[in-house]
């Protein structure tokens, strides 16, 4: 059956759930992808039973796409968090401090003689980043320490950091308010593990335990009927993500948005249909890959997700 490629067609109140639709029919050459994204994100999230994984990487956070998590967090539309260290030290340190638009062209050495970081076209001040972040981690840890916690697990670590370090703007915050777990696998990898071992040199007691974490994610993965995730970016996250579900018969549905290319065998730029060779994801499962930089591509999919789920609820 061929199916015509239609033209775009706007109005002045058109929604961009509106015109994400009609990327269906416009098709294009990601367009149709991003449609398709949004479409196995809603079945995900109306199948009951569901477990539904987030997994992303921490340089979004130092954007305005912490926002678009935090909402999905904050509305309760996915169930469990898999990141990297990093999204903690943004999340925190942005509760406090501003980051500031730079440019990917900059003078580098110059930067770093005015105590900036550079993130891309994000600028990072050194006050808005390990100086707050110390000022912050630092005495929550003494508070849980005099308090008698001698080991958390990441998961209890962004739980008491949501709770005692960060304000609404935070995605831990509402992770922690909604009782949404957040792994961080590779949780020394950032400002707040580098935090993390301050402290227990002079606490040696003190400790991490990244096995009461998987003891987690097994429970999680092994009571889920179904699961699913939306995974930005590659690295530790999406395999974290990916590899706990190959016990329940692998993902049933999944949307991936990546920059990364798979002719160089990296695990950022595989696509689904490696993972089920794996059986990451299952043979049977709704999945779609999303080239194309995150940034850009989660706000207008969480928009239409959004109001496409608001009327839905008014409907009912």
């Amino acid at each position: 059956m061929k199916v015509p490629v239609k033209d775009y067609e706007f109005t002045e109140s058109m929604s961009v759930n509106e015109l994400v639709e009609q990327m269906q029919a416009a098709w294009g050459f990601t367009a149709g992808k991003l449609a398709t994204g949004v479409n196995i994100m809603e079945s995900m999230i109306k199948t009951k039973g569901c477990v539904k994984f987030l997994s992303f990487t921490a340089d979004i956070i130092a954007t305005g796409t912490r926002g678009v998590i935090r909402e999905l967090v904050k509305r309760k539309l996915v169930d469990v968090l898999i990141t990297t260290c990093g999204t903690l030290d943004h999340d925190v340190a942005r509760c406090w401090k501003d980051y500031y638009k730079g440019s990917f062209i900059m003078n580098d050495s110059k930067l770093h003689q005015e105590g900036l970081n550079r993130l891309g076209n994000v600028l990072v001040p050194n006050e808005s980043y390990g100086i707050i972040i110390e000022q912050k981690i630092i005495p929550m840890l003494e508070a849980l320490y005099q308090e008698g916690k001698r080991e958390l697990s990441t998961t209890e670590l962004c739980r008491e950091i949501g709770l005692r370090c960060c304000n609404e703007s935070s995605i831990l915050y509402w992770a922690a308010k909604n009782n949404i777990p957040v792994f961080v696998p590779g949780i020394t990898d950032g400002s707040v593990g580098y935090q993390l071992w301050f402290f227990s040199q002079d606490h040696k007691d003190f400790r991490v335990n990244l096995l009461k974490d998987e003891d987690d994610l097994n429970n999680i993965v092994f009571d889920a009927k179904k699961s699913g995730a939306l995974i930005v970016g590659g690295g530790i996250s999406k395999h974290h993500t990916i590899w706990w579900n190959q016990f329940k018969d692998g993902l049933d549905y999944v949307v991936y948005i990546t920059t990364a290319d798979e002719w160089d065998g990296s695990l950022s730029g595989a696509r689904p249909r490696e993972a089920v060779s794996w059986g990451k994801i299952n043979e049977k499962a709704k999945m779609i890959m999303i080239e194309g930089d995150a940034t850009m591509i989660l706000p207008v999919m969480t928009s239409a997700l959004i109001d496409r789920l608001s009327k839905n609820k008014t409907k009912a």
